[in-house]
């Protein structure tokens, strides 16, 4: 690890000159000049002062960086053949994210569970075919290039009526599938 360069990061995305961090940090200019630069190794007495000047303290900052995956490809699918429909999990491991993206296929007559009431929100898109949305007992049809948005907040489903299978982008937050 690069410590000075890792810091120079720390300080510009703070937006903080060599001058402020000199200050908050009770060191020389000089001193963090050379650091990130590479020409000096700080003690971690001095290392502990810039990171707390940073906001941070020397358990963050020595963490690893994980290169989290943000490119998905045919193999990273999941896909789960369930009574009604297939789920393909088009971006894996949701449960650590905030959303969840999936792609519905419904056969003709197939359709979703009954989505639970939640705390989250769901938006949908329907790519192929035509799907009815039944939400709190409303009933409503949507056709390719149609979307719905709901708050989690109702019993749902999706439904597929039509003789040609139907596929949705479904989105929601929190991951409920």
């Amino acid at each position: 690890m690069d410590i000075g360069s890792k810091i120079k990061k720390l300080r510009t995305q703070k937006g903080l000159t060599l001058e402020e961090l000199a200050s908050r940090s009770e060191l020389t200019k000089g001193f963090l000049s050379q650091l990130e630069r590479g020409l000096t190794s700080p003690s971690v007495d001095s290392l502990d002062d810039i990171l707390e000047a940073l906001g941070t303290n020397l358990a963050e900052f020595f963490q690893e960086d994980r290169d989290e995956q943000y490119l998905f490809r045919d193999a990273d699918f999941f896909v789960d053949v369930r009574e009604g429909c297939t789920v393909h999990w088009i971006v894996p491991n949701t449960q650590k994210n905030k959303m969840e993206p999936i792609l519905l296929e419904l056969p003709s007559g197939g359709e979703s569970f009954e989505v639970q009431p939640h705390s989250g929100e769901e938006f949908g898109y329907v790519l192929d075919g035509s799907v009815l949305l039944i939400c709190d007992g409303k009933r409503a049809v949507l056709r390719k290039g149609e979307t719905f948005y709901l708050h989690g907040s109702t019993f749902h489903k999706l439904c597929n009526e039509r003789k040609s299978a139907a596929r949705v982008l479904w989105v929601s937050t929190p991951p409920l599938f």
